[in-house]
């Protein structure tokens, strides 16, 4: 789980980020947020975004890489093609994810979210493996930070999902009209559907 001291979940490796700041309020943290990401775009399987995320792009090794030159952007974790996830910002911490946003009628969703990156793009499936590390990892996320967990029901996300009683949502519900990820392709059923079975698995665990 997690780091006594830290927001590392110690089992999973860390590529730590200095594209981050501090959270306004650390006990506010309540929303997960899905994101994909592929650089160059829809190519997977390269250290590029490892390397965006920790300012050490080289911008010459494609032509689009010079479009996002000099942007400073993290998110808290990032899950690739072969369902293996690194962290690259202390979930206690602001990781720059969101942009421009708003959840429920808050703006600046990177001061109360966790910003979860799958490897992908629009416009193509993700992987068995990738829905199964998002399913566990939330389930940790969840344990950390219960106010995710919304007894009065959370959001329906514009991507058909229905995550009623947690706040987990698409980069594309929080800035439409300005992100789509993680797409059409994002089987939101799905991974509800795992989701829930570990959420379940680990109340029934714990005696809840």
């Amino acid at each position: 789980m997690k780091d006594n001291e830290t927001g590392w979940l110690h089992h999973i490796r860390a590529c730590p980020s200095p594209n981050f700041n501090q959270r306004p309020d650390i006990s506010d943290i309540s929303l997960l947020v899905i994101h994909n990401i592929s650089l160059p775009p829809g190519e997977f399987g390269a250290k590029y975004i490892e390397d965006f995320f920790c300012n050490q792009l080289d911008c010459t090794a494609h032509d689009y890489f010079e479009t996002i030159a000099g942007l400073e952007v993290s998110a808290h974790f990032l899950i690739d093609r072969k369902g293996d996830i690194t962290q690259f910002v202390d979930i206690f911490e602001r990781a720059w994810h969101a942009g421009k946003s708003c959840f429920a009628g808050r703006e600046n969703c990177n001061d109360f979210s966790i910003g979860i990156e799958l490897e992908g793009c629009d416009d193509q499936t993700y992987t068995n493996v990738q829905y199964q590390a998002l399913a566990r990892l939330s389930l940790e996320l969840v344990e950390c930070c219960p106010k995710i967990v919304q007894q009065d029901g959370g959001v329906v996300s514009g991507n058909a999902s229905n995550m009623s009683g947690f706040n987990i949502c698409g980069h594309s519900d929080i800035a439409p009209g300005r992100k789509t990820d993680p797409g059409p392709c994002f089987d939101w059923a799905r991974y509800e559907n795992e989701f829930r079975q570990l959420f379940t698995l680990a109340g029934d665990k714990s005696g809840n």
